[in-house]
């Protein structure tokens, strides 16, 4: 899941909300979506690999 910050970023959080803290994870930060996009795909293909 990507999130644009106030600052103009962009940042990846899990999917499924952290059970201990109810929240989701933060996966990264990035300047533009795309590299966001990118990385995202990345974590996907490692949970699956």
């Amino acid at each position: 899941m990507i999130r644009k910050l106030k600052s103009g970023q962009y940042r990846i959080y899990s999917r499924k909300v952290d059970p201990k803290t109810h929240k989701r994870k933060n996966l990264g930060t990035f300047d533009t979506r795309e590299a966001a996009q990118k990385h995202e795909r990345e974590i996907q293909y490692f949970k699956h690999h």
